[in-house]
């Protein structure tokens, strides 16, 4: 009788492990959360490494998270919606980048703000932006450019 109370106990602490797990995962990945926000949307040449979920940032703070990307298909550029917090005004003039978080990590959607008095609207378009840069893309280049300097 004492082996099952143990494997009772056991299976009770694994369960209890995988349920703290998952309320901890539904934290930090904003499920559920309910916060409101209003949609803006950009369009880049290339939105390499976005995908839905991730995030915006402003100064380095997560401020909003990517609810959508699309292809133009009169423009062909990559139609990208995200969703800003409430009370994050962003200034009309400003400009929307795809940064790297590293040599090796993610990419997210970065809002530099601009300096003007009049703020986006919900479901404006940020005009001003910048694609993401391929590592392998600029690695090439640097290759190709190393060689055609000519010694001294």
């Amino acid at each position: 009788m004492s082996e099952n109370t143990t494997e009772v106990v056991v299976g009770a602490g694994v369960l209890a492990i995988a349920a703290a797990f998952l309320i901890y995962a539904a934290q930090m990945s904003g499920i559920g959360s309910g916060t409101g926000g209003y949609p803006l949307f950009a369009s880049f040449r290339s939105a390499e490494g976005v995908n839905v979920g991730t995030d915006v940032r402003l100064a380095g703070v997560k401020v909003g998270t990517v609810t959508g990307i699309s292809l133009d298909p009169t423009t062909f550029r990559a139609r990208t919606d995200f969703t800003l917090r409430d009370g994050i005004d962003v200034p009309d003039d400003s400009q929307a980048i795809i940064s790297s978080e590293g040599l090796l990590g993610g990419n997210y959607v970065e809002i530099m703000p601009g300096g003007s008095t009049f703020n986006y609207a919900a479901g404006d378009e940020i005009l001003d932006t910048q694609g993401s840069v391929s590592l392998i893309t600029l690695l090439l280049k640097f290759v190709a450019g190393s060689g055609d300097s000519s010694s001294q």
